[in-house]
């Protein structure tokens, strides 16, 4: 039976979009002074009422993001794991929903990167950025999807370096598979009741640029090479990952939302090159 069109579905609902429910994050530990996309989604997905689970393969840092979790009331676990390693995700999975019951929601956030070319590398740095960019999401999901009930979501996390014609190309060719990933297993898991979407994330200013590789003085180029002249941070990334995980974008699947301050973006310069998120 058609639900009456007039009427809001969520109306009166609980303003903690995800209450009662499980979320695995890769990439979800804390390890610099400024917020990682893994951390900052573990944290608005807790406040919002998930059980969250910090997979990372640091223990100390998954271990920060949980303290803080529960310190702000919510309710979370460590999961140490090395995502590079099938064996290790499906353990990841398994003790996930052991601790829980049940798990509703992944977030494929772990990533690394580089600012090499296309072919200036060796065939093992090369396998490194497949496998944790790109084969590392499709082996959580692959151990998840068995046990994920119907209603579930799953967001992976890409960049907008999938455009790009400079440095840290091959980073952007694992994120354009993990793309083409996200849109075919929305496909496969439609009819199972999952839906699977991606965030591209755009400059931001994040964990990863402000630990090294970026250079201060690019950070002001960065924000001003999108349209509102914004500088973007880990927690827009979040907010756009909660939405697409809540059962207000229940009609929502195989979608690429970025989330960039918008065109234009000069991808072919040196402050927009390589900004992978999560590790």
């Amino acid at each position: 039976m058609t639900a009456d069109p007039m009427t809001d579905p969520f109306a009166g609902a609980d303003a903690r979009w995800m209450a009662g429910r499980t979320a695995l994050v890769t990439g979800g530990g804390q390890s610099t002074a400024f917020p990682g996309v893994g951390y900052a989604t573990c944290r608005v997905l807790a406040r919002h009422g998930a059980r969250v689970a910090v997979l990372d393969r640091d223990a100390g840092a998954a271990g920060r993001t949980v303290k803080l979790i529960t310190e702000d009331g919510g309710t979370a676990v460590p999961v140490i794991a090395d995502v590079t390693s099938d064996r290790a995700c499906a353990g990841a999975v398994a003790e996930t929903a052991g601790a829980f019951g049940t798990l509703d929601a992944v977030v494929n956030c772990v990533a690394a990167g580089d600012r090499g070319g296309l072919f200036d590398t060796t065939p093992e740095h090369y396998d490194r950025l497949m496998t944790v960019n790109l084969r590392s999401a499709w082996s959580i999901m692959r151990h998840a999807v068995p046990v994920m009930p119907r209603g579930s979501a799953i967001v992976n996390i890409s960049s907008v370096t999938v455009r790009s014609r400079g440095p840290g190309m091959i980073y952007s060719v694992a994120k354009a598979g993990l793309e083409n990933l996200t849109e075919g297993a929305a496909t496969s898991l439609g009819p199972q009741g999952i839906r699977v979407n991606c965030v591209q994330v755009g400059v931001i200013w994040g964990a990863f640029a402000a630990r090294g590789p970026m250079p201060e003085s690019l950070r002001e180029p960065r924000r001003l090479s999108t349209s509102l002249k914004t500088e973007g941070t880990s927690w827009d990334v979040a907010y756009a990952t909660l939405f697409l995980l809540s059962d207000r974008a229940r009609w929502i699947s195989g979608h690429i939302l970025a989330v960039d301050g918008g065109p234009p973006h000069h991808y072919d310069t040196e402050p927009v090159t390589s900004v992978p998120q999560g590790e």
